[in-house]
């Protein structure tokens, strides 16, 4: 794998041109590959068979051990979590060493995916991967097995075309559990961290701009979440002989959560923060589209689309228990419980967070009902260090393989590990960079992967990982973190 043929040229356009014909040469096979990887049900959530995670990671290593990787093995962590020792999802780690004087790559994705929810919101099985209009249809297509084929298919074509003392060092990391909260994800880090150190770390876990248009995000938001339940009655009782003196639990609850937020519909919790994603055109209509948003529903909070997006605080109810309508008694509902989801705008302390949503749930109890609050995940925000050298080989890179400039965006979601990375890494760069786009509905039914921007993609890859070998190690990360 280490032999020059043909030999690349050292620099330029005539390199570029080499490298742009050996990743197209191996575009079927990426494709092909990433087929089979979404054939396998490998959903980490516990209710489902966790043999298929454990047979996805063992497909991942197989594919790097057949892409040149000298080093390839499928790992595990102890961890505890709620007080219980457990072990960690099956995750892959290969190794390249690298040549002296030249950085070392981390490249991150995960092989494990969401669940697909009901068959019959599918145009097509979720685990028959099928192309239609240059898109590639089942779940894990674009979250996050295109993640790892653009890293496969980098090496892939990099690997023959470097020699010994070429290119860079190559770490990849491929986790099992990030759908699930990546829950023992420090623990794998400190258990593992002399093989996991790099100069430089790109999370190929994000999206893009728009199909065409190469992003990196710069910016994540910071999440917690919890459980409150609002109590009125030691049991239910006749809605009709008792119902007035008292209040149903579930009206409490819809009283209590109307609560967190004001008119306008901003977050209305004290002592959450809030910036400003500054001058960024994304404009009502563009979300509207991209989120599926009704005619007639007003948008809610102040501040531009991307402000509200990327910067401030979003407070949610993700989920109801209650009595269910079809098997409904007239019986007034003794107890109610939601599920609220928070996150947080970049630096936000996430404990200070949740203290000052328990207080604000607490604190507005309706009718002086009983409210129990249970903390659940927390996750912290991540903000990106954009003036190291990674990160203008990376736009380099990337503007070369879309033809398009790069966007350095925000993301209104959370990727909770990145902190975990900062921390076991803090003078590595951290690129954060993918493959969906807007119509990706990644978690979704009808998820899906545009193959011209995967193809991209996998020459963007390429480009950052070529070019990140003329960039020496000791300038290729970012300023150390206090």
């Amino acid at each position: 794998m280490s032999q020059h043929t043909p030999p690349l040229p050292a620099t330029g356009a005539e390199r570029t041109a080499a490298l742009r014909a050996a990743c197209a040469a191996g575009t079927a096979a990426a494709r092909a590959d990433l087929e089979a990887l979404v054939r396998i049900p490998g959903v980490s959530a516990r209710a489902f068979d966790q043999a298929h995670v454990a047979a996805s990671a063992e497909a991942v290593a197989e594919l790097l051990r057949r892409a040149g990787l000298p080093e390839v093995g499928v790992r595990t962590a102890t961890a505890v979590v709620d007080g219980v020792e457990v072990r960690s999802a099956p995750a892959v780690v290969a190794r390249r060493p690298a040549p002296a004087g030249r950085p070392t790559v981390l490249l991150y994705a995960h092989h494990d995916v969401q669940p697909p929810g009901r068959d019959e919101e599918w145009t097509t099985p979720p685990f028959e991967p099928t192309e239609r209009d240059g898109r590639l249809y089942g779940r894990g297509t674009a979250d996050d097995k295109a993640g790892v084929v653009v890293h496969l298919n980098a090496l892939r074509t990099l690997l023959p075309l470097w020699g010994p003392d070429d290119g860079v060092g190559v770490t990849v990391f491929v986790e099992g559990e990030e759908e699930v909260g990546s829950p023992t994800f420090a623990a794998f880090l400190a258990e593992h961290r002399a093989d996991l150190a790099a100069d430089v770390i790109v999370v190929a876990d994000s999206g893009n701009w728009r199909v065409g248009v190469p992003a990196i995000t710069t910016t994540l938001r910071g999440l917690v979440d919890c459980e409150v339940t609002v109590s009125v009655l030691s049991h239910p009782v006749h809605s009709g002989v008792n119902g007035g003196p008292v209040l149903d639990a579930l009206t409490c609850l819809a009283r209590l959560v109307a609560t967190l937020h004001d008119e306008a519909g901003d977050v209305a919790v004290r002592g959450l923060a809030a910036g400003s994603a500054g001058d960024v055109d994304l404009t009502e209509e563009q979300y509207r589209a991209d989120a599926g948003v009704l005619d007639g529903v007003r948008l809610a909070g102040t501040g531009s689309i991307a402000d509200r997006l990327w910067t401030k605080p979003a407070l949610s109810v993700i989920g109801v228990d209650a009595t269910p309508v079809d098997t409904a008694s007239n019986t007034l509902v003794p107890s109610a419980r939601a599920k609220l989801s928070l996150r947080l705008a970049p630096g936000q302390d996430p404990r200070a967070a949740m203290t000052a949503l328990r207080r604000h749930l607490l604190a507005h109890a309706p009718f002086g009902a009983r409210v129990e609050v249970a903390e659940g995940e927390a996750g912290s925000s991540f903000s990106a260090d954009t003036s190291s050298a990674a990160h203008e080989v990376a736009r380099a890179a990337f503007e070369e393989a879309y033809g398009a400039p790069v966007v350095e965006m925000g993301m209104g979601g959370s990727i909770p590990f990145i902190a975990d990375l900062v921390a076991e890494h803090p003078a590595a760069s951290i690129l954060v960079t993918g493959v969906e786009d807007p119509d990706s509905r990644a978690h979704g039914p009808d998820e899906s992967l545009h193959l011209a921007d995967f193809e991209r993609a996998c020459l963007g890859e390429v480009l950052l990982l070529d070019g990140l070998a003329g960039v020496p190690a000791a300038v290729t990360g970012a300023a150390p973190r206090p």
